[in-house]
């Protein structure tokens, strides 16, 4: 069965889920599909965590634990949150294989560098043989790539990464987001009539109250 897994290298919980993908490969044929997260939270009215001060500071500190209790190295980058285009555009210039995406994550949470760090980012498309990579990831085709990804990505209701999208026999894609997702993934692949049942709960539930607009003014 294939499923698409949408993330950016901005985020440390993608970092996370990436090294635990392996997990499914008995079960999933996975895509990978690198998005720009900015336009997810534009699009969703949300703040990112790394703009709100206190989850920043837990964010952190959360992803550090985790990284450590899945034996997983991680080192926060030189700043964050930074841009990550040149790192999305340059996975979709290179092939979203599972080593280019292996090795882009490590240049952020593993050597702790970010692209605007020129002398490493440098030395990253040196040592990946892409010459002139300024040209060669500001193609147009490469920006539309990373373009239709991120819509793909919000027409199937996708509003953080990372996300898995299982398709389904009955509709749109069953959406799994977060790190934390990897083991509820597996009990829907084994058996997925209890999630079933509770979408058409959910899909039921009224809401009792509607807070104002939260979107950022």
């Amino acid at each position: 069965m294939k499923a698409d897994w949408y993330f950016d290298f901005i985020s440390p919980y993608a970092y996370l889920q990436f090294a635990r993908l392996r997990e499914l490969d008995s079960r999933l044929d996975v895509t990978l599909k690198p998005i720009l997260f900015a336009a997810l939270l534009d699009h969703w009215g949300q703040l990112g965590p790394a703009e709100i001060a206190p989850k920043r500071a837990f964010t952190y500190a959360q992803v550090s634990w985790l990284a450590r209790r899945q034996g997983v190295t991680l080192n926060v980058p030189e700043a964050h949150p930074f841009n990550p285009l040149k790192l999305l555009r340059l996975a979709l210039h290179l092939g979203t294989t599972h080593d280019v995406v292996a090795r882009l994550f490590a240049f952020v949470w593993q050597d702790g560098h970010i692209p605007e760090n020129e002398a490493a980012w440098r030395d990253l498309v040196g040592e990946l043989d892409v010459i002139d990579a300024e040209a060669a990831i500001g193609r147009p085709e490469i920006k539309a790539a990373l373009r239709k990804n991120t819509e793909d990505a919000i027409a199937a209701g996708v509003f953080g990464v990372p996300t898995l999208v299982v398709p389904t026999t009955t509709g749109p894609g069953k959406t799994f987001w977060g790190n934390d997702a990897t083991p509820m993934v597996l009990d829907y692949l084994a058996d997925p009539e209890p999630f079933r049942r509770d979408d058409d709960r959910i899909a039921q539930l009224p809401q009792a109250s509607v807070r104002p607009s939260s979107r950022r003014r």
